[in-house]
């Protein structure tokens, strides 16, 4: 059977869905994105490629390919990968994975913001032309993803000690997380070990914090919404389309109280904006453009004979 064939690459995992033309679908798997880069574009392909053929169904063959990819954060690298699909023998649309969410949602435009693993916030102008505000990367910003609160919690937390504060609750929660008796500690257990699979697991310990009524855990929480605001009026300043705001990524949808104040701050700053959590899996959007290119290439083909 062809088949259209969904990948959302995100940090930490990789989502595959392999669907009928009429739907169906006939395998959905999560396994680690481990080893993924976005470039070289054409290793990238064949990396994506080789897991896509171990999980398809005995005797499918891909008809079309959609995909999400984190690092794909301009229109023309995302052009380059798929091409590289092209050159192996398999029809591709490679997007965001940020831009997974508006079709995901079934919309046709709108502002698709992720806070998990890394933040980062994807639209289109009317013309078409993909717009990027954010990604650059825990180190330099992500901020709202899951290892920025983290790092913007242990300084928050360490420069109140540096005070001479009594804790409010938010350094007890990291130091509990890391298992360090003292705040020096805690700093070098987050020091030795900088990468985002060391710090992420830790934003739990952060909302603890502020659900138990740390002041200084609320305020880190408030200034993730209000930096994963900026990007949405960054995008809309740049001419990005649409009326709704579609929300994912493990960060704010496993977190309500971030997902509150993104939602105050965005009916503050744009109230004609709708924010939706996505409740489907992105890799459901992927699909889509799976069977929207693949439509489009019957188009062409049907055009091409007449």
């Amino acid at each position: 059977m062809r088949v259209l064939v969904g990948a959302d690459i995100g940090g930490t995992k990789l989502a595959i869905r392999v669907a009928a033309p009429d739907g169906a679908i006939r395998a959905d798997v999560e396994i680690p994105s481990t080893g993924w880069e976005a470039a070289p574009v054409e290793r990238a392909a064949r990396w994506l490629l080789d897991r896509v053929n171990s999980v398809l169904p005995a005797g499918d063959e891909i008809a079309a390919l959609g995909v999400g990819a984190q690092g794909c954060d301009t229109q023309e690298h995302c052009a380059r990968l798929a091409a590289a699909f092209e050159s192996s023998g398999t029809a591709a649309t490679v997007v965001n994975d940020a831009a997974l969410l508006v079709p995901a949602a079934g919309l046709a435009s709108g502002i698709g913001v992720i806070a998990g693993t890394g933040s980062i916030a994807v639209g289109a102008a009317a013309d078409g032309t993909v717009l990027f505000a954010g990604g650059w990367g825990w180190v330099l910003g992500d901020e709202g993803s899951a290892p920025a609160i983290v790092r913007e919690a242990t300084k928050a937390a360490l420069a109140a000690y540096d005070a001479g504060q009594p804790d409010d609750g938010l350094l007890s929660q990291l130091l509990a997380h890391y298992g360090a008796a003292e705040p020096p500690g805690l700093a070098r257990a987050v020091n030795d070990l900088p990468t985002s699979g060391s710090w992420g697991p830790a934003a739990p310990a952060v909302f603890t914090a502020a659900a138990a009524g740390s002041a200084l855990a609320l305020a880190v929480v408030d200034d993730a919404a209000d930096h994963l605001c900026t990007l949405v009026t960054r995008l809309r300043a740049r001419g990005a389309a649409g009326s709704t705001v579609v929300v994912a990524g493990s960060v704010v949808i496993g977190q309500p109280l971030l997902a509150d104040r993104l939602r105050d701050r965005l009916g503050a700053a744009h109230p004609d904006l709708d924010l939706r959590l996505l409740d489907v899996p992105p890799v459901a959007g992927a699909v889509a453009l799976a069977r929207a290119g693949h439509q489009a290439a019957g188009t062409r083909a049907t055009a091409n004979h007449l």
